[in-house]
């Protein structure tokens, strides 16, 4: 029975699209009969026990290590990662080594692979470099941009095949010279067990938000990071109602945009029709979905929406939830303007506003886009069927290692 050891930097309990596609990931082969387990990171965030299952997956912990400044602080992660990756690959004896970024886990399983004759696939999500710069702690193309980059192409090139989640990522690894048939595209997909029957609109909740059965709902359900654009759909929401009055903007979640965000909604004139819920429970987050008409995606245009392709637009499909969001090239790669969504200009708060009004005043459509929407989901973007493209890739390796 082949296993694969996962090589994390974060995992469940822990709430993100990254532990959320993990989570799919390992469940779908577990499906398939392989046996897995995943070791996280020092930077794992939430404490625990060494060893820990959760939802009948199992996660081993990287201990704790000493603080350092940059980059001593990454270089001792690796070690430890490392560390305990081939501590637990010489008593699990996995056949394989399937290392998720950032590059920091990719160079630790890399070493361990070295170490112990194990074939390694690297899976990339996003390049760490350009995420920095979307969440505000990096600068393109600076020197730690640069190195970074030349990082993370080093570890591409010496990986036994590496894994992306879309084309635009595969398309940027082929322009630095990584030959074409390394590469395979898994792209994000969602657990259609956890998107079953859609729940019906949770009333009470809503009396509790102050939304009314008339109202037309615009929802946002995610992190407040920059690069979501947030900041345009407030901007967006003085024409939405001027031209459809019962619009009123949900948002639910939290991160670094959040005060800049209230403030931003506390000075717009229909602040009273903005409404914002915090961080829920995962838990909960189907009943807000249940008031949503239209989930609203305004990411700006920059490297790292262009490149990777996010998760919540197909858990909204797959929700039966219309979708809006901005035509950059993560979105098109999951939408098609006019039959699975609508698509608008980023960064631009008319444009959004225009595209949710048009939205909001075709109603005899919506169950016609709902059912294309789901029926993409469930054909090209479900995780039972997602899989199927790295055994292939598992088993290239597993030949060329002689297992």
């Amino acid at each position: 029975m082949t296993r694969i050891l996962h090589v994390l930097d974060h995992s469940l309990p822990a709430h993100s699209g990254y532990t959320f596609r993990t989570r799919a990931l390992m469940k779908a082969q577990a499906a398939k009969g392989w046996e897995v387990a995943g070791v996280s990171g020092v930077r794992h965030p939430l404490p625990g026990p060494e060893v820990e299952t959760v939802d009948g997956l199992t996660f081993y912990r990287t201990p704790a290590i000493a603080s350092a400044r940059s980059p001593i602080r990454e270089w001792r992660e690796i070690g430890a990662l490392a560390a305990r990756t081939e501590a637990l690959a010489r008593e699990w004896r996995p056949d394989l080594l399937h290392a998720h970024s950032p590059v920091l886990d990719g160079l630790a399983a890399l070493r361990v692979g070295k170490r112990l004759g194990l074939p390694v696939i690297y899976e990339i999500r996003a390049f760490w470099e350009d995420a920095a710069v979307g969440n505000g702690t990096g600068r393109e193309g600076d020197l730690r941009y640069r190195l970074i980059r030349a990082i993370e192409t080093h570890a591409v090139k010496s990986a036994d095949a590496v894994a992306v989640i879309c084309e635009g990522l595969r398309g940027d690894l082929i322009a630095r010279g990584v030959a074409a048939d390394k590469i395979i595209v898994s792209p994000n997909g969602v657990d259609l067990d956890l998107f079953g029957t859609p729940p019906p609109r949770d009333d009470a909740l809503a009396e509790t938000l102050g939304l009314a059965a008339s109202d037309a709902v615009i929802g946002f359900i995610g992190s407040y990071y920059d690069y979501e654009g947030i900041d345009d759909l407030i901007a967006a929401m003085p024409a939405l109602i001027a031209a459809q009055p019962a619009a009123r903007l949900l948002l639910v979640g939290g991160g670094p945009m959040e005060a800049a965000l209230k403030a931003q909604a506390a000075a717009s004139p229909v602040r009273d029709q903005i409404h914002f819920v915090g961080r829920v429970p995962h838990e909960e987050v189907e009943r807000y979905y249940s008031l949503i008409d239209i989930l609203a995606y305004p990411r700006k245009k920059m490297r790292l929406t262009d490149l990777v392709t996010p998760l919540k637009p197909l858990e909204a499909m797959a929700q039966g939830k219309l979708v809006a969001a901005s035509d950059v090239g993560g979105h098109r790669e999951l939408i098609e303007d006019g039959v699975t969504g609508s698509l608008f200009a980023p960064d631009d708060p008319a444009a959004t506003a225009a595209a949710l009004a048009d939205l909001l005043s075709q109603r005899e459509m919506w169950d016609e886009r709902r059912r294309t929407a789901r029926a993409f989901v469930e054909t090209h973007r479900n995780w039972s069927s997602n899989i199927l493209r790295y055994e292939p890739v598992y088993q290239r390796l597993l030949a060329r290692a002689g297992k």
